[in-house]
């Protein structure tokens, strides 16, 4: 199903069965092995609580979610925002966590991408160089799973034709073949050449309500940032009705440069390679009451 929905919007793709490659090393050093047992998405808050104006108060703990979706222990991918509680900014989160079980403590591999105050540029850090907590605030897209190796989809596309991006490209590819059923599916993919479009939320929250794209889109800061970029997507075809965000992609480097992946801007030269894995639950936890369809891009 993939295969033939990425032909359409790339000149060359492949997608087949493998073995999970380890991924606690390069490029990924992330702190389990891989992304196979018990998988499952969780969108945690949502846009509304940051858009028109924000709700500081929304704060989460990633090893509470791990818990919540009955996974203690779990390793966590995906795409979040700070708590500002913690870090006394705004920025974009890049969840990478092994989350703390009755025998061991967390390991947090995250990363924050904010905007330099010095030169207004990309500053990405490694979360753990400062914080000890798992905390963060507002939003996230989360697929967790066991962390085990073991079977994963392999996902090679290279020189974009169309105009999707290569998340937009599989999910509305499972969409339009699965219809009525939610198909979930997270994990993680590098940009290996070329280069993307990335924002980056500015580190004060706006003052004045953002209450349409357009104004969302003049706060928000973008950048054209190089390959390689390792991206945390968490996709699902459709929402079934939670208010679900879905589609998210957050990735980091480790030449300084992450953010919120919007598309590649070289498409005749850019290459994507992935691994994912289907999820098997979804978890709404806690859904604003007041919703609206701003700032889901």
């Amino acid at each position: 199903v993939l295969q033939k929905g990425l032909k359409e919007n790339f000149a060359d793709a492949q997608v087949s069965v493998v073995d999970c490659p380890d991924l606690t090393q390069e490029p990924f050093n992330f702190p389990a092995k891989g992304i196979c047992g018990k998988p499952r998405i969780a969108d945690v808050g949502g846009v509304p609580y940051l858009l028109p104006l924000v709700q500081k108060e929304k704060v989460y703990d990633l090893n509470t979610v791990a818990k919540d979706i009955e996974l203690p222990g779990a390793f966590i991918l995906g795409a979040g925002a700070v708590s500002s509680r913690v870090l006394g900014i705004n920025a974009e989160l890049i969840p990478i966590v092994q989350a703390k079980s009755e025998k061991k403590p967390a390991v947090n591999g995250s990363y924050v991408a904010q905007i330099n105050p010095a030169d207004k540029g990309c500053l990405l850090e490694k979360y753990n160089t400062k914080y000890t907590d798992c905390e963060f605030g507002l939003l996230a897209n989360l697929y967790a799973s066991e962390g085990q190796p073991g079977k994963v989809i392999e996902v090679k596309a290279n020189g974009r034709t169309g105009e999707l991006n290569f998340v937009s490209c599989l999910r509305q590819t499972l969409e339009k073949h699965y219809g009525e059923k939610p198909v979930g599916m997270g994990g993680t993919f590098i940009i290996q050449k070329g280069k993307a479009k990335i924002h980056i939320m500015p580190p004060e929250f706006s003052a004045c309500p953002l209450n349409t794209d357009e104004d969302v889109n003049n706060w928000l800061k973008f950048f054209e940032m190089k390959a390689p970029l390792i991206c945390q997507p968490v996709i699902v075809s459709r929402d079934p009705g939670f208010d679900l965000r879905v589609e998210h992609t957050h990735c980091f480097s480790h030449h300084g440069e992450g953010g919120h992946y919007h598309q590649d801007t070289s498409p005749d030269s850019v290459q994507y390679l992935g691994y994912f894995q289907p999820a098997e639950l979804l978890f709404r936890i806690d859904r604003p009451q007041e919703t609206h369809l701003v700032g889901r891009d």
